[in-house]
């Protein structure tokens, strides 16, 4: 069973007085929840893409011109 990911997503950091680290701060903040999402976002297609292949392949082959019945579909030979 895929184990589940969670996405927490925090506050931002209390921005300090000096500009540039403030800058520098609210930057990584970003870089931060732009990188959470993008794992997030790749995890959650790799297990659509692990359940929803096999059922694709079926669904394309039953589609096809002289329509197969699902057991030579699903048979090795």
């Amino acid at each position: 069973m895929a184990a589940k990911s969670t996405l927490k997503i925090k506050g931002k950091a209390k921005p300090s007085k000096g500009s540039s680290s403030s800058s520098s701060s609210s930057a990584s903040s970003k870089y931060k929840v732009f990188k959470d999402w993008t794992n997030w976002s790749l995890q959650k297609a790799k297990v659509a893409t692990h359940y929803g292949f096999i059922p694709l392949i079926i669904i394309i082959g039953m589609n096809s011109d002289p329509k197969p019945h699902l057991f030579h579909l699903l048979s090795p030979v």
